[in-house]
């Protein structure tokens, strides 16, 4: 079965159940659940519930998809994403980007939790994503399928859109919220990096690393979806005094700092047309 055909099973099963033309699509990243218990959530699906999606794997992530309405919106949340380290193919990665964006949304929010590499910045931080570095060794507009959702040489000079970005950063100085803007590199993962793969990163222009949001970025921005991303800086990956990593201390200070990153979306809800 060709990747469209199963989306649009997807589709008619989601909206025969209710998910009427959402307007925004949410992906909510590692140990960035909170946002959720402010959606007047109308219907939710796990994942193994609808047809075709994967299945996610990583243990905090809790794989649920959320319809509701978020400060007068109607919303679709994807409450934990995949990754293509989980052993998904990278289509299986972004099909939930496709099912959203066939269901009717005009406008995609996506977090994540990543590691800092500004050594001018701090953990407990937000990362707005001006650009970003693509180094997954897949890409979603590869292959012959892919060009059923668009023009697989999509333009990517503004993968994030200027409009909702300009928007947040106005929201992030009303509240006196600390938010960064730069640029996010996407790695396959799982294993964090080397002190020289730091260097590296940081040497290519690269202010947080992640090994999700790059895939779904280029889905959506193939399908004509403006998108916003923020970053959840959860650890300081400085190679010249670089800590072993304790996976529980990156989920404890993505749950400290998600309250922000609650307040910049609900706000950026409140304001968009």
């Amino acid at each position: 079965m060709q990747m469209i055909e199963k989306v649009s099973e997807a589709v008619k099963f989601l909206a025969n159940r209710s998910f009427d033309s959402p307007e925004i699509g949410i992906i909510l990243g590692t140990g960035l659940g909170a946002l959720a218990d402010e959606i007047a959530v109308e219907h939710e699906f796990v994942y193994s519930n609808i047809p075709h999606f994967p299945i996610a794997t990583v243990e905090f992530h809790s794989g649920k998809l959320l319809y509701g309405v978020l400060e007068g919106k109607k919303v679709v949340a994807m409450q934990g994403r995949f990754h293509y380290y989980e052993g998904h193919t990278i289509g299986q990665v972004v099909f939930p980007v496709r099912v959203m964006q066939a269901l009717g949304i005009k406008k995609l929010l996506v977090s994540n939790a990543a590691g800092c590499m500004n050594p001018d910045w701090k953990k407990g931080a937000l990362m707005l994503a001006d650009d970003h570095i693509n180094l997954q060794p897949e890409n979603p507009l590869r292959g012959r399928e892919a060009a059923a959702f668009g023009q697989i040489f999509t333009d990517m000079s503004r993968p994030y859109d200027p409009g909702m970005n300009g928007i947040l950063k106005q929201i992030a100085k009303d509240n006196n919220i600390s938010l960064h803007e730069g640029v996010y590199v996407s790695v396959a993962g799982p294993n964090l990096e080397t002190r020289a793969e730091y260097r590296y990163l940081r040497n290519m222009g690269a202010d947080a690393v992640g090994m999700s949001t790059v895939p779904e970025v280029i889905a959506a921005n193939q399908m004509g979806l403006p998108v916003s991303a923020i970053s959840v800086l959860t650890d300081e990956c400085d190679p010249d005094n670089l800590a072993p990593v304790n996976i529980e201390e990156i989920i404890s200070i993505a749950k400290e700092a998600e309250k922000d990153l609650v307040i910049l979306f609900k706000e950026l809800m409140k304001r968009m047309e």
